[in-house]
Order: C-alpha cells, then sequence, then structure tokens
C-alpha cells in the first residue's frame, strides 16, 4: 500500500498545481477568494471559490487515480460509485450512473439525501460493496487548513456523523484522506 499511497498523493499535489496555476498562477488562493461566491447550485444554494476549486481538482486528480489503480491495485475498484445506504438496516446498495444523472439533471440534489459517494473504493474480492480501503481527496482552501471529513448537518439523514466514519460503517475498511500538504491521513 505504501508505493500505491504515494502515487495517489502525488495524483493531488498534481491536481493542486495544475488548477491553482491555472487560475492564480504561481500561488495559492487567498482565503478572501477561497469564501468568496461564485455561483448558485439548483436548490439556490451558494458555491464558493474553494468548492469551484475543489471539484475540478477533484477531475485531475480522478483522472490520475484511475492511471495509477489500473497500474498498482489488482483487484477491483471504484471511482465515485454513489451508494444508498440504510445504518439502522444496515442495508446498503449501489446507485446506478444513469439513476444519479437522472436524478442529477432534476437540478436539486435533494434526491440523493441518503447517498455516499466516496473518491475511490479499493473492494475486497471483487465486491463493490465492501472496501478494503475507502479514500477521499480533500483540497483545503486556503491550502493553510486541515484537510478534513464533512461532517452531515443537521437535515442530513446522517445527521451529526462524519463521511469517514460512514464510509466504514457502510463499506467496511479503513477510510483514509489523500491531501496535498497532509499525504494520506485517517
Amino acid at each position: 500500500m505504501g508505493e500505491l499511497e504515494e502515487r495517489l498523493v502525488e495524483c493531488a499535489r498534481l491536481a493542486e498545481h495544475q488548477v491553482n496555476a491555472r487560475f492564480f498562477g504561481d500561488r495559492p488562493p487567498t482565503r478572501q477568494e477561497c469564501g468568496e461566491e461564485v455561483e448558485q447550485d439548483g436548490c439556490v444554494k451558494p458555491i464558493t471559490r474553494a468548492m469551484q476549486l475543489g471539484l475540478q481538482k477533484h477531475v485531475v486528480a480522478l483522472q490520475c487515480a484511475r492511471e495509477v489503480l489500473e497500474q498498482q491495485w489488482p483487484a477491483s475498484f471504484s471511482i465515485e460509485q454513489r451508494y444508498r445506504f440504510y445504518p439502522n438496516a444496515p442495508f446498503l446498495e449501489t446507485v446506478s450512473p444513469e439513476e444519479e444523472a437522472r436524478l442529477m439533471a432534476q437540478g436539486c440534489t435533494r434526491e440523493l439525501w441518503r447517498t455516499l459517494k466516496p473518491d475511490l473504493v479499493l473492494h475486497v474480492d471483487h465486491d463493490p460493496l465492501k472496501a478494503v480501503l475507502t479514500l477521499d481527496f480533500k483540497f483545503p482552501c486556503p491550502a493553510s487548513n486541515e484537510p478534513r471529513w464533512t461532517p452531515y448537518g443537521e437535515h442530513s439523514a446522517y445527521a451529526g456523523k462524519k463521511q469517514g466514519d460512514l464510509y466504514k460503517e457502510a463499506l467496511g475498511g479503513r477510510a483514509m484522506i489523500i491531501s496535498p500538504r497532509l499525504g494520506v491521513t485517517p
């Protein structure tokens, strides 16, 4: 896992550098730039520059990660697989890309309530519902912020929990963050 994790951290650093260079030249964005509202989503919720940059960095990092995993991970893996998880049942199922696209096309993501979407899942025995390791890229903005698991808010199906804890509960295995500055962390 050591070399695999190092290569995935390189993907995070590549994404951070490429996207920041595109918008800010040779410097990272400032705290003020990160907090600027740049648009609104279909639910009229604000999208900040930090969120926008994070999405663009994810595109670069996930493409790089696909290449790394195809070379170095002999078992199956998923990239941005969405799961519907009912912790009280407990029940887990995959959401097809077609269903996800249909729900996203409606413009409001509330229909994706009760779903999880980790960046990378390294599977146990080719089972898409079981993980050896679940990884999420985090691109803090500004870069001096610590990468952290997103806490679910009070209106979420998972209120009071954090992403990483839910990934472990739903898929098993370990859940880790990949960030450009700190590498792979729990």
